[in-house]
């Protein structure tokens, strides 16, 4: 029986949650060959939801960043001031990465295994991040903010300093290091500092403060 689209996609959130599910259980990535057996599908029908591997940990890492892509688009959206907009493009899939980790250590870092050794699986979402984050440097340049600087060079600077709180592997070595009032400081400094026009730096006062 051929599956309509919406069907088959069902299919594929049902057998990548699944094998999620599994990888928690059992603290291990899941193979391909053990995925079949646990689904409870022939090997056929596994088969057309699923190529191969490759094709299952798309599924896999669609799922585990789909709450990511949510608040980035929900911040993008949002009717915010440049440097709180930031930090909100930052706070919300930290916190996301934090309850994670808070809630299941173990797990969380074997997902983090299964990202970096899949890495140019999930690079889509990482450029998308960086499309999005574009998008709001260029919001903040309509502002005044990081004068002098292309848009592709703001994102690079934004990007190493900020890079404890976007990638997740950091969670696990500085864990409580690691806070939404850091972040907020490190944002007051991004926008007070990052400019090519002297003086900037020293007209900037923090302003952000955590929302209690």
């Amino acid at each position: 029986m051929v599956l309509s689209e919406a069907a088959r996609e069902g299919e594929r959130q049902r057998i990548a949650q699944l094998v999620l599910n599994l990888v928690k259980e059992r603290g291990t990535e899941i193979p391909y060959a053990l995925a079949i057996s646990e689904s409870g599908l022939s090997r056929s029908r596994f088969e057309q939801l699923f190529e191969d591997y490759d094709d299952l940990f798309d599924a896999i890492a669609k799922m585990w960043l789909q709450p990511h892509m949510a608040v980035m688009e929900e911040v993008l959206a949002a009717d915010l001031p440049p440097i709180r907009k930031m930090y909100e493009f930052f706070r919300r899939r930290f916190i996301i990465n934090r309850n994670r980790f808070q809630e299941d250590p173990e797990f969380f870092t074997i997902i983090c295994e299964m990202g970096a050794a899949n890495f140019e699986r999930v690079r889509s979402y990482v450029d998308l991040a960086d499309h999005y984050q574009c998008e709001l440097i260029a919001e903040a340049q309509a502002e005044g903010h990081f004068a002098g600087l292309e848009i592709d060079e703001s994102l690079s600077l934004i990007n190493q300093m900020i890079s404890n709180y976007t990638l997740p592997d950091a969670m696990i070595y500085l864990g409580d290091k690691l806070t939404e009032e850091k972040l907020a400081r490190i944002i007051d400094t991004i926008f007070i500092g990052l400019s090519r026009e002297a003086g900037d730096a020293a007209s900037g006062v923090n302003s952000l403060r955590v929302a209690s």
